[in-house]
């Protein structure tokens, strides 16, 4: 069964998410974009999952490269920032460029507007027919400041974000910005 009508999206509109940088790397090119769907599985070992659009570049280093890194953004970050890893392409321009990063455990980890970062070792991956499940065990975490994690209502209501289509949240009411992450 199919539910995909309306009182479904607007019910699944009231989960709530975080926003992060997901970041990999296909050989020494290091590539990353935002996303809302991050959660952690257990606690011992710890493990999380993140769901990434096939169709983005991140994947693709994702599944080259066996590991991930998570890069918690902080409520203040910049919209032009969020910009840059949300609605722009790895394939068009390097986003690590002008970006503070490091390597945490083999993984680029953006540390720029952030309060933690992690890097995962993929354990799994389920297929999800648009999307890519990825699930793994957290080898390597930092703290790096306190803070108010950005969530994804206060990007949508108070900086008055948009949905990018390959967002696992898309639908055909969203705000659509295009990209290929």
């Amino acid at each position: 069964m199919n539910n995909c009508g309306e009182e479904t999206y607007k019910a699944l509109a009231k989960l709530s998410y975080g926003l992060c940088i997901v970041s990999s790397r296909e050989g020494d090119k290091p590539n990353g974009q935002v996303v809302n769907t991050v959660f952690q599985t257990t606690a011992c070992p710890p493990r999380i999952a993140v769901s990434l659009s096939k169709s983005n570049l991140t994947h693709a280093c994702v599944t080259a490269s066996g590991l991930y890194s998570v890069s918690v953004l902080a409520q203040d970050s910049p919209m032009p920032f969020i910009g840059l890893f949300g609605f722009r392409s790895g394939r068009d321009i390097n986003k690590f460029e002008k970006t503070a990063f490091k390597n945490l455990a083999g993984c680029p980890a953006v540390t720029e507007n952030v309060l933690s970062i992690m890097t995962v070792k993929v354990e799994k991956a389920v297929d999800m027919d648009t999307h890519t499940l990825f699930i793994g065990e957290v080898t390597a975490a930092e703290t790096l400041k306190d803070g108010v994690p950005l969530t994804y209502d206060h990007y949508k209501t108070v900086k008055h974000g948009k949905t990018q289509k390959n967002a696992t949240t898309f639908t055909s009411n969203s705000k659509p910005a295009t990209a290929g992450n």
